[in-house]
């Protein structure tokens, strides 16, 4: 077990630091992609091309520069933006992170709930109007996507039905800390959790019925009827803990890459400065700094949840651990 555990870490060890290769290489070593240019401006000099080169270290090889590049941002984290000069990189990440656990936290609670629900009555009411009903809504929900459902739930909630009850506690768009004001917090994200868990309750619900069926016509179900058990008691207790593998799947790459940025259009639509729109706000500018730091945080964030999921198979399947 513990071997098995101690082989995926080294994995994720590995593939991380091909991760940070491959970004830097395509940042810095493509052919006419020059970085120095895009610090010195337009029409700079060759006096002021090679001050900056020797400035940055861009004139040492590649193998210098990377090594140099990986200090700065994790030894003594001092990576500084090419855009905005004297702005450290990794502040700026740090600064973010919270906005973005907190947006996919608040969301993941909501569609993981949400899920089950649809999921499971979907399933033991197979056939019946509920479940057509329950199915064409989450149809809908998966349909509808996450910027359009974001600007009307803003046109709604903070212009044409701010003033009524319905919507008048609604605060301005923008994020506050949880530290400082729980309240405000809760306030201002509210709207873009159920926003962004919209999509993923249809998925996850359509997928949970899907194998929930499948599961509920296996062997050991019928197994659990002749010995008397109750349906309930059989739905509940082997064919949802069984169905939940390809459930936990999901949950496990879906979440890595909504923290790691993927919740970049709710972030935009809702003034909500997490690590989705500081990338987004780089890629603008060709910020190359701040676009490795965000890329190799992303990275991390979707290849941990790669692990993890792999590892709790392995805890929880002998199969699994046996078969790597």
């Amino acid at each position: 077990m513990i071997l098995a555990i101690l082989s995926r870490l080294t994995r994720l060890v590995s593939v991380m630091f091909g991760i940070s290769v491959v970004v830097f290489l395509i940042f810095f070593a493509t052919p006419g992609a020059d970085p120095a240019a895009r610090i010195a401006g337009r029409n700079a000099s060759q006096e002021t091309l090679q001050q900056v080169r020797q400035s940055f270290g861009l004139d040492q090889p590649l193998p210098v520069q990377y090594a140099l590049m990986m200090k700065k941002l994790f030894v003594t984290q001092d990576l500084t933006s090419f855009v905005n000069r004297g702005q450290k990189v990794v502040p700026a990440v740090t600064r973010a992170i919270p906005v973005t656990l907190s947006l996919v936290l608040g969301a993941a609670v909501l569609w993981i709930f949400g899920g089950l629900v649809v999921g499971v009555i979907a399933a033991a009411t197979r056939g019946t109007w509920t479940d057509r009903m329950l199915m064409a809504a989450s149809l809908v929900g998966v349909s509808m996507p996450v910027f359009w459902v974001g600007e009307v739930a803003n046109l709604l909630s903070q212009r044409t039905l701010h003033a009524t009850m319905l919507f008048s506690w609604v605060p301005p768009l923008g994020y506050k800390p949880l530290l400082t004001d729980p309240l405000g917090w809760f306030k201002a994200l509210v709207i873009p959790w159920t926003t962004l868990a919209i999509l993923y309750i249809g998925l996850y619900g359509r997928i949970l019925r899907a194998d929930l069926i499948e599961t509920m016509q296996e062997d050991f179900i019928r197994t659990a009827r002749a010995k008397g058990l109750s349906e309930s008691h059989i739905l509940w207790r082997h064919g949802v803990r069984s169905s939940l593998i390809a459930f936990v799947t999901m949950f496990g790459l879906d979440f890595g890459a909504l923290i790691g940025g993927g919740a970049l259009l709710t972030e935009v639509v809702f003034g909500l400065r997490g690590v989705g729109k500081l990338t987004y706000d780089a890629l603008q500018n060709l910020d190359l700094p701040v676009i490795l730091a965000t890329v190799l945080y992303a990275s991390f964030f979707v290849v941990a949840a790669n692990a993890l999921v792999d590892m709790l198979y392995a805890l929880l399947d002998p199969r699994v651990r046996d078969a790597r």
